[in-house]
């Protein structure tokens, strides 16, 4: 837990996306990973996503290895970040739930359109992030747009895990897409937010966990708010300040990043909430008061 929030981390720096950690797999340097796995279990992290890229295609035996060699070294539970269903039973059947203390690992992620991972449900007991992100109609998958589209999904796919899988909502993590407000003219945030009111209110999903990465949030924007303060860190800060009482509780993120509930005299929290207020022009508007006095 981060000081400030009720809230867990799944720590994201074993993936390839980032710079150091490409270096670590491209030089199957097996205890630079290790050491990466210690740091973010010592900073608090309550699960380590793992996520190889394409090696995991074409070298299924390297990533078994990774898989081992964090589980010598660590304790927390992992999420394997795979959308194959042939790489996820490889990640399954290497993970040894005695090393984390008896924890099942997350199969990250499942969405209505992707459901062939659940097959391996039985032979592997395992949690899930389900994305509520897209829906199935009439057999094509399409986007979500609206709060009553995601919370639907979420509903429908949740439910389904319960009762045709036995599986407990506490094992179902709802990935809500955070989208970056830069370009957001048609309300994703808005819709984001209200949807995860939804899903915290519903009697029938009590126990479900909402996550979600919020690096997206501030993509291309300054480093600097109007206020001097760091916008990016900020904006997660106002997204979580809005959304953790409705139920909130994991992040996909860097375990010493540290997040902390902002007050609501906050200059980028009031910046937030003006921003979701608007659509169009107007939101492209309201974006620049984040940085322009």
């Amino acid at each position: 837990m981060t000081h400030g929030f009720d809230i867990n981390i799944i720590g994201e720096r074993i993936n390839p996306g980032f710079k150091s950690t490409k270096a670590l797999f491209d030089n199957q340097d097996l205890p630079g990973i290790q050491a990466l796995a210690i740091r973010q279990a010592e900073a608090g992290a309550r699960y380590q996503n793992v996520n190889i890229g394409a090696q995991a295609l074409t070298d299924p035996q390297w990533m078994a290895r990774v898989i081992e060699a964090i589980q010598d070294v660590v304790t927390t539970p992992l999420s394997f970040d795979f959308p194959s269903k042939s790489v996820q039973e490889i990640c399954l059947s290497c993970y040894d739930p005695a090393k984390a203390n008896g924890e099942l690992p997350i199969v990250n992620s499942i969405t209505e359109s992707r459901w062939d991972l659940m097959e391996l449900y039985g032979r592997f007991k395992f949690k899930v992030i389900l994305m509520a992100s897209e829906r199935v109609e009439d057999g094509v998958a399409k986007g979500n747009k609206t709060a009553d589209e995601i919370y639907s999904t979420a509903r429908r796919a949740a439910l389904r895990l319960k009762h045709d899988y036995g599986m407990p909502l506490e094992h179902v993590f709802i990935d809500m897409s955070v989208s970056a407000i830069i370009a957001d003219t048609e309300g994703l945030n808005r819709s984001t937010l209200d949807a995860i009111k939804l899903i915290g209110a519903d009697p029938e999903l009590k126990g479900i966990h909402m996550m979600g990465g919020l690096s997206n949030i501030g993509q291309q924007l300054p480093p600097k708010a109007a206020d001097g303060s760091d916008l990016k860190h900020c904006l997660e800060n106002a997204f979580l300040t809005l959304t953790v009482d409705h139920g909130f509780d994991y992040v996909l993120g860097t375990p010493w990043r540290g997040y902390q509930r902002l007050a609501d005299e906050h200059y980028v929290l009031g910046a937030y909430k003006n921003f979701l207020e608007q659509r169009g022009s107007n939101a492209l508007r309201a974006v620049r008061k984040f940085y322009k006095a």
